[in-house]
């Protein structure tokens, strides 16, 4: 029976080659994307499926209010929780702490290399399965100055012999090799070049009386391992309890601590960066965002399978008879639903060998959309991708052959001469018309969104900040104290002028504390940036009043002087004016401490954070030689990749461990928001996709409309109708239909950007016009094209050809 309907589907594909074509064509498109997606998501969910008690391990999530506000969750917690939970919290089979700041130059004789890796007690191994080649699991991390390197870095550091036993210096410290460990695979989300033993950072910190404390909870992850009948809401009530008595030590702060899976780090929700530390340690995506790329996947997919169902059904009248002839001679509903289902069906696998040649054309681009792309997937082939992707085929057929195969099952031997045309798939709108109007609505919507996005994404580069940033070289010294790099810039005629900071603004970094003002129950959050008195007038911030810094402390302690801008001025309510400002105390606490500060001088606002955030108070402070350090340089060169060339090369004179990092304003503020640039070509791309399954299409539709209606446009040009004419007859349906698409389409597009994308865009420009309708004028000169190409082709055959067998 099955190799009766393969035989069977495969001569009335060859039969109609144009409505194979089309179909094959289209879903081979549409199903690439399908791949992709597929491929993309195997890999998300492959992370970390390699440790063998992965379902077990969980990772403690920090909920942090401060001053009664509420910062959100974080993925870092204090190492104080990680020691407590081990000495107080039963149920749980072990406890490890991670720290991640460990990132030093690693000295082995002449030759040097930066390692980056993490601090970690022993239980990280009883965890994580992390597979020792030389070295004792149990013993390795015991001592202090105890590492344990991977394998390609114990090869990089000392070649082809043995690294075991072996000492390596950091900065003036030596530290012994304990452990080879083998390479950590690529989808895990931690990622290092070596683990050093716990316990020598806090002997490096024995004078910090910060490291230990609860509230201290920068770049520190706590992991648990927990039974396999582990009761979580004990754990969790037992999380509770510790947090509620730790906090009642806090003045100001409260932490509550979560149970995350670790199969949801990766994929899950976003949490925020902590000052000093990253949210989550590696590769990190919002399952929304999967899911919005799932819908857009399936929209185009849905495309080419209404496509399917539009050309099936418009081929109703020829196959009607076959229908009623294999029902005559017995054939149950059932059978003709296998039939056309398998029709549909074998279209599907024909495709996916054209789909599966897209995939490889396209997956290399997908890669490359971003840098997080390249370090987040691999979509390598592997046997279960394969096998999803024929599944993945199989049901696009099912869904494509679905409806085809229903409606031609229920027709009776007795009807199966009657016009297909009177079909409806609601009470009142024809079924064919109702998925012309239907795929047209998505494409258009698709095509709108595309233009409007890529406009708003243009204007929030081109956005006035507040700050000049044009020509700006931000160069991280990485460690280095800045002064020698300076003097070697400041002799090169092509550096303007040079200026330092602690970050670079307005890309997303973020740092600050609390500052009070009378009130000592009024504290407001204050992002802050440590730059020298040259940087306000290098990036062109407007000054109100006041003035610049008057002299650099040594220490951070040491700085007495703090430049705000109007926003502090409003939320603390010192003055209305920003002259009556100048001179009054305030009081700034951050994690170093809690200091007096004078206001020497107020600036205008201006964008700290993304322009997706509301302007909020800022402060500048006297940069320190204890501060990390970014040197800005004003470039004036006509031919700044050369310029950039030349302070490279100054720089490998001062610095030959590290490479150079810098990075243009412009572009650090592009990089910013990539993630919106890489969206816009995402969804483009599918709009382009979308155009041209609805184009084809639409193309079958007119050529069979027409080659239908040939011996109508005859009788009509004997009748002396004209070829204009006849085109508008022909192509009048489809373009109502279009029209009516685009009444539902353009409506539909304006209020979701209104209401939900740019209503997180406080300063977002108004959608225009031009944008809304650009898209609609894309779509109707295609298909006026593939409408006109058919029924001027109609319109101009001989009707003595079509009509001389009458």
């Amino acid at each position: 029976m099955i190799g009766n309907y393969i035989k069977t589907s495969s001569r009335n594909l060859l039969r109609n080659r144009l409505f194979s074509f089309i179909n094959v064509v289209g879903l081979a498109i549409s199903m690439s994307v399908g791949l992709l997606l597929i491929a993309f998501v195997m890999d998300l969910w492959s992370y970390d499926r390699f440790h063998e008690n992965g379902d077990r391990i969980y990772r403690i999530t920090s909920v942090a209010t401060f001053n009664g506000e509420q910062a959100g969750k974080f993925g870092t917690t204090s190492i104080k929780t990680g020691k407590l939970i081990r000495q107080k919290v039963t149920g749980v089979d072990d406890v490890a702490i991670l720290r991640t700041d460990f990132s030093q130059d690693a000295r082995v004789g002449d030759n040097v290399l930066p390692v980056k890796g993490f601090w970690a007690d022993p239980s990280v191994f009883n965890i994580f399965t992390l597979p020792m080649i030389e070295g004792n699991p149990a013993t390795a991390l015991n001592e202090p100055y105890s590492i344990v390197l991977t394998e390609t870095a114990a090869r990089k550091l000392f070649g082809a012999q043995s690294a075991l036993g072996k000492s390596i210096r950091f900065d003036t410290l030596s530290y012994r090799v304990t452990g080879i460990l083998k390479d950590v695979p690529f989808f895990s989300h931690i990622s290092f070049e070596a683990l050093v033993s716990l316990s020598t950072a806090e002997q490096l910190n024995r004078n910090n009386a910060d490291f230990g404390k609860w509230t201290s909870m920068s770049s520190n992850y706590v992991y648990l391992l927990l039974p396999e009948d582990a009761d979580r809401a004990s754990i969790q009530s037992q999380l509770d309890a510790l947090a509620k008595a730790e906090n009642l030590a806090q003045e100001n702060t409260r932490i509550e601590l979560e149970l995350l899976p670790l199969y949801s780090i990766v994929v899950g929700e976003t949490l925020r960066q902590s000052e000093g530390g990253p949210g989550s340690v590696g590769p990190h995506m919002p399952l929304a965002v999967l899911w919005i790329l799932g819908g857009l996947a399936l929209v185009v997919i849905l495309s080419a399978c209404f496509n399917y169902t539009n050309l099936s059904v418009a081929r109703a009248m020829r196959r009607f008879k076959e229908v009623g002839i294999r029902k005559a001679i017995g054939a149950g509903r059932d059978q003709v639903w296998q039939q056309f289902l398998a029709e549909a069906i074998l279209i599907s696998l024909a495709a996916l060998l054209l789909s599966f040649f897209l995939f490889l054309l396209l997956r290399p681009q997908l890669i490359s959309l971003a840098p997080e792309m390249q370090r987040t997937v691999k979509l390598d082939l592997t046997l279960s991708m394969v096998v999803a992707f024929v599944f993945f085929s199989v049901a696009v057929g099912v869904i494509a052959g679905f409806l085809p195969a229903l409606f031609f099952s229920k027709v009776s031997a007795i009807n199966a001469l009657r016009n297909v045309s009177s079909v409806n798939l609601f009470r009142h709108v024809p079924l064919r018309r109702a998925l012309v109007v239907t795929q047209y609505t998505l494409t258009l919507i698709f095509i709108t969104a595309t233009a409007i996005g890529y406009v708003q994404y243009k204007d929030i580069l081109a956005f006035d900040l507040g700050f000049r940033t044009d020509n700006i070289l931000n160069i991280d010294m990485q460690g280095n104290q800045p002064d020698a790099l300076m003097k070697e810039l400041g002799e090169m005629p092509e550096v303007a002028a040079i200026s330092r900071s602690l970050i670079v603004t307005s890309v997303g970094n973020a740092w600050g504390g609390f500052m009070k003002y009378s009130d000592s129950r009024d504290s407001a959050l204050v992002l802050t940036n440590h730059v020298d008195e040259q940087y306000m007038v290098l990036h062109d911030h407007k000054l109100l009043a006041g003035g610049n810094f008057k002299a650099p402390p040594a220490t951070a302690a040491a700085a007495t002087e703090v430049i705000v801008n109007q926003q502090v001025l409003k939320r603390l309510k010192i003055a209305d004016n920003p002259d009556q400002a100048i001179g009054k105390e305030i009081t700034f606490t951050n994690f170093s401490g809690t200091r007096r500060m004078t206001i020497v001088g107020v600036i205008r606002d201006f964008h700290y954070g993304k322009v997706d955030n509301l302007i909020e108070p800022v402060a500048f402070m006297p940069w320190t030689p204890g501060d990390r350090s970014i040197i800005n340089v004003k470039l004036q060169s006509a031919d700044l990749p050369a310029t950039r060339a030349k302070i490279e090369s100054t720089w490998k004179k001062i610095d030959r461990v590290h490479p150079f990092r810098a990075e243009l304003y412009d572009e650090a503020i592009e990089e910013a928001y990539s993630e919106y640039s890489t969206m816009i070509k995402i969804i483009g791309f599918l709009s382009i996709l979308a155009i041209s399954i609805a184009s084809m299409g639409l193309f079958g539709m007119v050529a069979f409309t027409t080659e239908t209606r040939l011996k109508e446009i005859s009788i009509r040009k004997v009748m002396g109708a004209s070829s204009g004419s006849l085109v508008y007859l022909l192509s009048r349906g489809f373009l109502v239909q279009l029209s009516i698409a685009a009444l539902i389409a353009l409506p539909i597009t304006y209020l979701f950007f209104e209401r939900f994308v740019l209503a997180n865009f406080p300063y977002h420009n108004p959608i225009r016009l031009i944008e809304l309708l650009g898209g609609l004028l894309v779509v109707w000169v295609i298909a006026l094209l593939m409408i006109g190409s058919q029924t001027m082709k109609a319109a101009k055959t001989n009707p003595v050809e079509t009509l001389k067998m009458e």
